[in-house]
């Protein structure tokens, strides 16, 4: 039977008391729970919902701001989820376009799956790159690359947020600063005292997600990878901008298996800001 048809669908902002139901709604749609990713995109982005007068939501969406508080540089849209039972009605693209309505002229980013680029197109999003999402346990071999890493330390944030704003093109402090507590690991690089790459690794489910990882060069960016696989039995996970050829040849031979490519879209700039041959893998595609 079909589902009947909802009243008018008002939106709100999502809290971490919505926790649970957001997880509820990931797998719902045959995700993980991923309850610990929800937890952060809470914190340090703003959740949308519409609730389900039945219960839970009917649909949800995190946007991550970077730059000014009141004028961002750039927003990131991630984890636009419909539920199940009231897919197919256009709830996605009025969530979506209260979004776009909301941030005004504040440019947008998301990394959109095969089945949702059709609506962020429909919507003016423009396809301005890929990302590869790598899967696998990782195995050492080949020549060590001859970067020298080592583990953060409470010393090093303001290095840290001063090497991301420049690669990444806006200034990310309020999720920067929660990665210490956020990540199981978080390694930089060095070369003659100076940071010269970083990069963490979360715990999500039974896997580890390796990002954000910023690097000078590929070399640098193996050994952050390498340093960070080192510390875990969990099979890692990341997303690489496709533009990295090398890295990606190279993770394939350590392990990782490609699973899957989203589009990198855009909404107001033709493409993303900062530097992207030192931004391999974003901390999470839901937050750029």
């Amino acid at each position: 039977m079909p589902t009947p048809s909802l009243p008018p669908l008002a939106v709100r902002r999502l809290t971490l008391r919505d926790l649970t139901a957001c997880a509820d709604l990931s797998e719902d749609r045959g995700w993980p729970r991923e309850e610990h990713k929800w937890g952060l995109l809470l914190t340090a982005g703003k959740g949308y919902g519409i609730d389900d007068p039945d219960g839970g939501l009917v649909s949800a969406c995190v946007v991550t701001e970077y730059g000014p508080q009141q004028h961002p540089d750039l927003a990131a849209i991630g984890m636009v989820l419909v539920a199940e039972r009231h897919a197919r009605q256009g709830i996605g693209r009025h969530l979506m376009r209260h979004i776009i309505s909301a941030m005004g002229t504040t440019p947008l980013t998301l990394h959109a799956t095969p089945n949702g680029r059709p609506l962020y197109e429909e919507l003016g999003f423009k396809v301005t790159g890929r990302a590869e999402m790598m899967r696998g346990h990782f195995t050492p071999g080949g020549p060590e690359p001859k970067v020298v890493t080592r583990a953060a330390t409470a010393e090093d944030l303001p290095a840290i947020l001063r090497l991301d704003e420049e690669v990444f093109g806006a200034d990310r402090t309020p999720v920067i600063t929660r990665l210490p507590a956020f990540a199981d690991r978080l390694r930089v690089a060095e070369e003659g005292g100076r940071l010269i790459g970083y990069a963490a690794a979360w715990p999500n489910m039974e896997t580890h997600v390796v990002g954000p990882l910023i690097a000078r060069d590929t070399q640098t960016a193996k050994a952050l990878i390498a340093s960070l696989a080192a510390h875990t039995d969990r099979p890692l996970r990341t997303d690489i901008d496709v533009r990295h050829e090398e890295l990606l040849a190279w993770a394939k031979e350590r392990g990782l298996a490609s699973v899957a490519f989203n589009a990198v879209m855009t909404y107001g700039i033709t493409e993303l800001p900062g530097d992207w041959t030192r931004r391999f893998a974003p901390l999470t595609v839901a937050a750029g």
